[in-house]
C-alpha cells in the first residue's frame, strides 16, 4: 500500500523535532539553550495572536441548535420493520365467512399462535407450508398467508404481527450504564433512542466524539452537541449490526507547562476549558519568572494540514487580557505554556515544545526554566 508523500514527510518531521530536542528538552533537570542551532519553525507551524478579533470569529459562529435534516426525517417516516430469521409472529385467523353462515354461528376469531421465523428466514403455517418471509414487512407476510390460505378457505382474515424482535439489534459499548444491545424494532430506533434505553452515558464518558460503525465504516458524532445544544444533524436513525461507542475521556486532558505555579495536566471534561481556567487551575504564573508576553497554546493539526501544528499566543502583561483568555476554548491535549523568555524569541521555544504536543496522551515530562 502506497504511503502519502505528505504524510511520510510530516511523520520525518516529526521525528527530526523530536529526535533533536529530546537530548535537552526532556533530560532530568532539563534545560532549554537558546543559543543552539534551531531549524526554522515558519514552514512547520501557524501562528496566531489571540485578538479581540479572533475571539470574535468564535463568538460569532452560529449557534449549533439545528433542526434534524430532511433526509433523517424522511428516513423516520418511510421506516418500515422488516422480519428476520429468530422473530417470534403473532398470526389468527377469523372464522371464514362461508363457515359461519354454514353453522349459523358469528364470525370469531381464533386466538393467536405464535410462530418462530426460522434462521433461513422461513416460516411454516398449516394449510400454506413453507414459506420465505426474510426481510418482508409484516403487511407482506400477511399478504402471502392469504394467498397461501385462499386455496381452502374464502375470504381468510388473517392479522399478524410481531410478538418478539430477536432478528436485529444495535450494540452500544464503552461509558454507558449499561453496553450491551437494544433490539431494533417497529418503532425507528435513532442514536438518542440508544443511548437512552442502554441507560445514558457514565460521568467519564467522552460525548464530545462517539463512534458510530456501520458496515465497517465509522462516523464520528458528538452526542454532546446533540443533547446539551440541540444540534439534530448529529442524530441518526439506526440499523441492524451498528456498533455505537461512547469512548472513556481518559484522554481528555490538557497540559499546562512552564512558568506557572502547578504545572501538570488537567481534565477538561465535556464542559471544556479556557484558557484563562487553566491557567488559574495550575495555580496562575509564575510572576518572578514568568514572561507575560508569552503565554501559548500549542495544538497539533489534523495529518491533512500542512502545518504540524497552530500555535496561539497571548500577551497577558495587560490584565485585561485575561478576558480574551477567558474567551478562547481549549481542546483536548493542547499544551499551555508561559514562557520565561521574550516571545521574540518564541522560535526556539516552541521548537522545544513541540515533542510534548506529539506524546501519545501520557503526561509530558515538565520543563524547569526558560532562560534567556
Amino acid at each position: 500500500m502506497d504511503i502519502p508523500v505528505r504524510t511520510t514527510l510530516r511523520a520525518f518531521s516529526f521525528a527530526a523535532v523530536v529526535l533533536a530536542m529530546s537530548g535537552c528538552a526532556f533530560a532530568p533537570g532539563g534545560h532549554m539553550d537558546y543559543e543552539a542551532e534551531v531549524a526554522p519553525l515558519t514552514d512547520q507551524v501557524e501562528v496566531t495572536p489571540i485578538t479581540p478579533g479572533l475571539i470574535s470569529n468564535y463568538r460569532a459562529r452560529p449557534a449549533q441548535t439545528a433542526p434534524a435534516p430532511p433526509e433523517l426525517v424522511d428516513d423516520i417516516k418511510q421506516y418500515v420493520y422488516r422480519v428476520g430469521g429468530g422473530d417470534i409472529l403473532a398470526i389468527n385467523l377469523s372464522t371464514p365467512l362461508d363457515l359461519a353462515q354454514e353453522s349459523g354461528v358469528q364470525r370469531q376469531t381464533v386466538e393467536a399462535l405464535t410462530y418462530i421465523v426460522q434462521p433461513d428466514g422461513t416460516l411454516f403455517y398449516p394449510y400454506v407450508g413453507r414459506i420465505n418471509i426474510h426481510d418482508m414487512t409484516v403487511d407482506e407476510v400477511r399478504a402471502a398467508l392469504v394467498a397461501g390460505l385462499s386455496r381452502y378457505i374464502t375470504e381468510p382474515q388473517v392479522n399478524v404481527s410481531v410478538a418478539q424482535f430477536r432478528s436485529k439489534r444495535v450494540y452500544l459499548s464503552g461509558a454507558v450504564t449499561e453496553p450491551g444491545f437494544v433490539p431494533v424494532t417497529d418503532v425507528p430506533l435513532t442514536l438518542i433512542d440508544a443511548i437512552s434505553a442502554s441507560g445514558g452515558v457514565t460521568a467519564l464518558a467522552n460525548t464530545h466524539n462517539i463512534t458510530l460503525t456501520r458496515d465497517g465504516q465509522q462516523e464520528h458524532l458528538s452526542l454532546y452537541q446533540l443533547l446539551q445544544q440541540g444540534d439534530m444533524r448529529q442524530n441518526r436513525l439506526l440499523k441492524d449490526g451498528d456498533v455505537i461507542n461512547v469512548p472513556v475521556a481518559e484522554d481528555q486532558n490538557v497540559f499546562v507547562l512552564g512558568q506557572v505555579l502547578k504545572p501538570g495536566n488537567m481534565p477538561v471534561g465535556n464542559e471544556r476549558l479556557s484558557l484563562t481556567d487553566a491557567l488559574s487551575r495550575a495555580g496562575g504564573v509564575d510572576e518572578d519568572r514568568a514572561n507575560p508576553s508569552g503565554v501559548f497554546v500549542v495544538r497539533e493539526n489534523s495529518p491533512e494540514s500542512d502545518k504540524l501544528a497552530t500555535v496561539f499566543i497571548l500577551d497577558i502583561s495587560d490584565a485585561t487580557s485575561l478576558m480574551l483568555g477567558a474567551r478562547f476554548p481549549l481542546q483536548p491535549r493542547d499544551v499551555v505554556y508561559v514562557t520565561a523568555a521574550p516571545v521574540s524569541r518564541w522560535n526556539r521555544v516552541l521548537s522545544q515544545l513541540l515533542p510534548s504536543v506529539t506524546s501519545t496522551g501520557a503526561f509530558v515530562s515538565v520543563i524547569d526554566d526558560i532562560e534567556d
